[in-house]
């Protein structure tokens, strides 16, 4: 299994919005190494929801339902989407503050890429996020 991380500004695409859905396709990636990320992902894998510009924190867990096709958005055949569903939210969300300052996360792609809105992240780095966003 692999682990990811994906970020939409809430006021485009909410948590709560997601929730609602129940699944989407994550659409609207037109940077190559977020396009890689996405081929990337497999079903069955975990994705921590980031919402980014507001709150900056991660707020749930989705998981691929669907991996990579031709992003039904677009002509450009060089853009794909996958389909993700909810699975649950955090207890609390984890701010990007607290993974900057958390001595495990603070060298992650969300800290060191600040600008990629698809990225990959170690089991042991998933792990933790989750562990912060579910103690009580």
């Amino acid at each position: 299994m692999n682990y990811f991380l994906v970020k939409s500004e809430p006021f485009k695409y909410s948590w709560d919005q997601f929730l609602k859905d129940k699944q989407t396709f994550w659409d609207g990636v037109r940077n190559y190494q977020a396009r890689n990320n996405l081929k990337d992902m497999k079903k069955g894998d975990l994705v921590l929801f980031y919402h980014s510009n507001e709150g900056k924190e991660v707020v749930g867990i989705a998981k691929v339902i669907k991996e990579s096709y031709q992003d039904p958005t677009t002509t450009d055949d060089r853009w794909v989407v996958v389909d993700l569903a909810p699975l649950e939210a955090l207890k609390q969300p984890v701010s990007l503050q607290t993974i900057k300052d958390d001595e495990l996360l603070k060298d992650t792609a969300l800290v060191k890429q600040s600008r990629l809105s698809v990225m990959p992240l170690k089991a042991a780095e998933f792990d933790r996020i989750i562990a912060l966003g579910n103690a009580e």
